[in-house]
């Protein structure tokens, strides 16, 4: 196998901006893009491989055909034969809805489908004016929540943070979180489209019509514990990787490199994504495959790759997430 590349899925939404498409250098024309699906398994939406000779096939066709060998043994078991990673750049033009995905056990009861546990890094703030939501900032009963989505106070019940590019947040299924105006970020999350809205600012879409709330689904969703500070801290560092999430669904750590680096997977049972936010490398496994990534740009490894070699053009920051 190769390092594959996919055809971005493009989302037009009612809160997209206009950064998305030159970000990534595309020559196409779309309005209001707030989100790139880069690598995408979810039912109707497969992301399909741009290069080499599996062009053309998609990823659900991928993991039938190569099972093992591109996700990883233990985790072609685990997922039962699905890949179980959604990656995404998200442009948010306005403020996203407010909202909650449930766990594995409840989205399984509910909607035969894996829950959703999701980090986010951000890339770009908006010229300092980004801000998110994460996490409560109270204590609050499900009672008093449902009584202020009803009254449009739950805002303030939620942790908001100004935030800056380099900043990254981890959100585990059960916390309510809302990507605000001016955030252009890369998430990482499980393989799964349930999304809870809880709350939508009162919005109309074109034809008048607000969005629909799940508010007593929700209910039964969200974690209800509060913390002091719901950003990951981490010291960033050049040319050594800094781990910033590791959880039962992906491990995540960013690379600033401005030096050639070997990476050595060749213990590791699972397929490896790098999702590039600054600059270029050229990238070479241990099989001479080598392939070029850039800023906008995500690769996936599969799960055969024993080393790579990363050479940057100048400079270049990628996240690295695996299973």
């Amino acid at each position: 196998m190769y390092p594959l590349k996919f055809n971005p899925i493009l989302k037009s939404t009612i809160w997209g901006g206009d950064k998305i498409i030159p970000f990534k250098h595309l020559d196409c024309q779309q309005a209001q893009v707030g989100e790139s699906w880069e690598i995408s398994d979810v039912p109707g939406d497969e992301s399909v491989v741009a290069n080499g000779a599996d062009a053309g096939k998609n990823l659900t066709q991928m993991v039938d055909e190569y099972k093992g060998a591109l996700v990883g043994e233990a985790n072609y078991k685990r997922f039962n034969g699905k890949f179980p990673l959604l990656i995404k750049f998200i442009d948010a033009q306005d403020d996203l809805s407010i909202q909650v995905h449930p766990n594995d056990e409840l989205a399984m009861k509910r909607h035969n489908s894996m829950g959703k546990t999701e980090m986010w890094y951000v890339i770009d703030n908006a010229n300092g004016k980004a801000h998110l939501r994460s996490g409560l900032s109270k204590q609050i009963t499900p009672d008093e929540y449902a009584a202020m989505i009803a009254n449009n106070t739950i805002c303030d019940a939620l942790a908001d943070y100004a935030v800056k590019p380099g900043d990254v947040f981890f959100l585990p299924a059960g916390r309510i979180h809302s990507i605000g105006a001016g955030c252009f970020i890369a998430e990482i999350q499980q393989t799964s489209n349930i999304t809870y809205r809880i709350y939508d600012f009162n919005r109309k879409d074109k034809n008048g019509n607000t969005r629909e709330l799940h508010t007593e689904l929700s209910k039964d969703a969200i974690d209800y514990s509060v913390e002091a500070d719901y950003r990951t801290h981490y010291e960033p560092k050049q040319n050594e990787p800094v781990e910033l999430v590791t959880c039962p669904y992906f491990t995540t750590s960013v690379y600033d490199l401005s030096e050639n680096m070997t990476m050595d997977y060749s213990e590791l049972d699972s397929f490896v994504i790098y999702i590039c936010m600054e600059g270029a490398c050229s990238i070479t496994d241990n099989e001479g495959n080598t392939v070029e990534l850039q800023a906008g740009e995500s690769v996936l490894f599969p799960a055969t790759t024993k080393t790579l070699e990363v050479v940057p053009q100048g400079k270049v920051k990628f996240l690295e997430t695996y299973v």
